[in-house]
């Protein structure tokens, strides 16, 4: 049995889907306030829904109960965050570290765990992040943790800025720095393909897309896409940083350095880990082309 955790954020039900299509049992962990309708699309893959709780040890372990193999995407960042509830502190640390805790008491082999690369400045959820990893790496169970950079469902969305439907863009700095984006969609297909490959056993893989593209050159894919040019406004990395110095919550906090390391990204090299996963990663274009039609 394979349990997921995180199985309703967008990565999670997609590694739900792979697991189910290729005929392997899969058990998600969702939450009492879980979105009801994804967890009925849970439901209709064939995935068996646990109810529980990164916070609630008991749920947990019995979770973890007959699982041979753990996937956490869980974050509290960017879209579950709720101030002094469900936070990098008690989610993505406190939360994670339960769960390495209750799967090696259940005898779980091993977890695959979502991170993301190592970041300049300290801040709440990179250093949730770093605490997990260090944690997992001495557990004694096999792990693979993987690294992605930024996904560009999220960081190339409305949702931060990249408003492609008003044909608007923030750019955070210059805009001149190649950076790898992912698709989560691929992110999902490492996390299932790391589950036997003994190239992902103990093992941490950064992951990123098949070119480094900056993000002006971004804004001209989508253009290209839409037929129309954007209005483009550019946030510098001076005022990032007077926002990250005066940011007390964690979550504002957080986003500040994730928008300082946005403007300072350099590509990932993917040739060696193609070669240990061949697969065709998704690009910016077939992304872009997919929303702009």
């Amino acid at each position: 049995m394979n349990l997921v955790v995180g199985a309703t954020g967008m990565v999670g039900t997609e590694i739900c889907r792979l697991l189910a299509s290729a005929g392997k049992p899969v058990r998600a962990l969702v939450r009492v306030t879980s979105d009801a309708a994804k967890v009925e699309k849970l439901k209709s893959l064939g995935v068996a829904v646990v109810q529980g709780d990164l916070r609630d040890r008991a749920s947990l372990k019995a979770a973890c109960r007959g699982v041979s193999a753990v996937i956490s995407t869980a974050s509290a960042m960017p879209f579950a965050y709720q101030p002094n509830e469900n936070t990098p502190q008690s989610t993505d640390r406190d939360g994670c570290l339960g769960l390495i805790a209750a799967a090696r008491e259940a005898g779980v082999q091993g977890l695959v765990y979502t991170s993301f690369p190592p970041m300049g400045p300290c801040f709440p959820l990179q250093d949730a992040k770093r605490s997990v990893e260090e944690r997992l790496r001495s557990s004694g169970m096999s792990y693979t943790i993987l690294q992605p950079t930024n996904f560009m469902e999220i960081w190339l969305s409305p949702a931060v800025g990249f408003d492609y439907p008003g044909h608007k863009a923030v750019i955070y700095g210059r805009g001149d720095n190649p950076i790898s984006w992912i698709s989560f969609l691929d992110v999902a297909q490492f996390a299932v393909a790391s589950l036997n490959h003994p190239g992902a056993q103990n093992a941490t893989l950064q992951l990123g897309g098949p070119e480094g593209i900056t993000p002006l050159e971004a804004v001209r894919i989508f253009e290209k896409a839409g037929g129309k040019s954007f209005e483009v406004t550019h946030i510098a990395v001076e005022t990032l940083q007077v926002q990250f110095e005066a940011a007390t919550d964690p979550m504002q906090k957080s986003f500040a350095a994730l928008m300082l390391s946005y403007a300072s990204m350099v590509p990932i090299d993917m040739s060696a880990t193609l070669k240990a996963f061949p697969m065709k990663l998704r690009t910016v274009e077939e992304y872009a082309r997919g929303v702009m039609m």
